[in-house]
């Protein structure tokens, strides 16, 4: 890859169970400056910080937010304090979400539960140290508006290496195979989701940074299967929509279906449990969107049609 190599900082959380090799930081050095992708949630800057202080880490310029969901941009205000130079660049829409996260935080614990208390509460960012695009430009980081998961959803690139956020869902390594899902919370609109992965297909990277999780060398290939991934989880969740158990049916709908979803029992035990319910998530987003379709539509839809 011909860009400077960045590093991931793994925030794993011992405290939750399967909460490994899944959200991370990423760091990159050069020599206009350095930036951190996705600072992580509250409960996980300290790991953060002593892992920049062993890398000795004495400045960073930008802290890059891929959208401001309590999981990436929770703990940013805290890493602010910690480098008084380092500014915010995150979607306009984020904006007064971050310097007053009063109702980012309560929706966090209401879509969340338990899990948005052990994340560790939203830290106000100040306003004047909230960038724009243009800031980074200096420093070679193209920034693109990709609101398929959030509205306020932006994926990074700097040189062929793309910061993709969430925009092609969630990914977990794998010895042998590739094992992907959608991250489609509710408020999903399929056609913006789509078109969030057609403009990054558009810009040719060669590798590709998963928020969750990991970089991988074929950015084209994983964006491709995210597509179809889209098409086949709204027709499956159309095709079980009266399903006793709707949830259960569409996990063995997707499972017999899904080749790269299908690779979820090659998962270990904690990360399958993780998984498993995350998937409730992705399926309320989308039976959210399904479900307020005209039944012509839907059936459509669970043939196969529709795209």
């Amino acid at each position: 890859m011909n860009h400077t190599d960045p590093i991931c900082i793994n925030l794993d959380q011992p405290s939750l169970e399967g909460f490994r090799q899944f959200i991370s930081a990423w760091l990159v050095r050069g020599e206009k400056g350095t930036f951190l992708v996705d600072p992580g949630p509250l409960s996980t800057i300290p790991r953060l910080l002593a892992e920049l202080g062993r890398l000795g880490v004495r400045r960073l310029d930008y802290v890059l937010l891929t959208h401001i969901h309590i999981d990436h941009a929770g703990g940013a205000g805290a890493l602010l304090a910690a480098y008084p130079e380092a500014r915010v660049i995150c979607h306009s829409e984020g904006i007064r979400h971050l310097v007053d996260p009063g109702k980012l935080w309560e929706g966090s614990r209401k879509v969340l539960g338990a899990l948005a208390e052990a994340y560790g509460e939203i830290v106000p960012v100040p306003e004047e140290r909230i960038g724009g695009a243009e800031e980074v430009a200096a420093l070679g980081v193209r920034v693109f508006p990709t609101p398929g998961h959030a509205s306020h959803h932006l994926c990074f690139l700097l040189g062929d290496l793309l910061f993709a956020g969430e925009v092609a869902g969630v990914r977990c390594p794998l010895e042998k195979g590739i094992y992907l899902r959608p991250a489609t919370p509710p408020r999903f609109a399929p056609a913006v989701a789509l078109a969030s992965i057609e403009a990054m297909i558009a810009l040719r990277p060669k590798a590709m940074i998963f928020a969750h999780y990991g970089l991988v060398e074929d950015a084209l290939g994983h964006l491709g299967i995210a597509r179809s991934q889209l098409h086949l989880w709204v027709q499956g969740v159309a095709a079980t929509a009266a399903a006793e158990g709707r949830e259960e049916s569409l996990f063995a709908w997707l499972l017999a279906r899904d080749e790269h979803f299908g690779n979820f029992g090659r998962l270990p035990a904690d990360i399958r449990g993780r998984e498993r319910s995350f998937f409730a998530n992705t399926l309320r987003g989308m039976a959210e969107y399904v479900d307020a379709l005209p039944e012509d539509e839907r059936r459509t839809l669970a043939a196969g049609g529709g795209r």
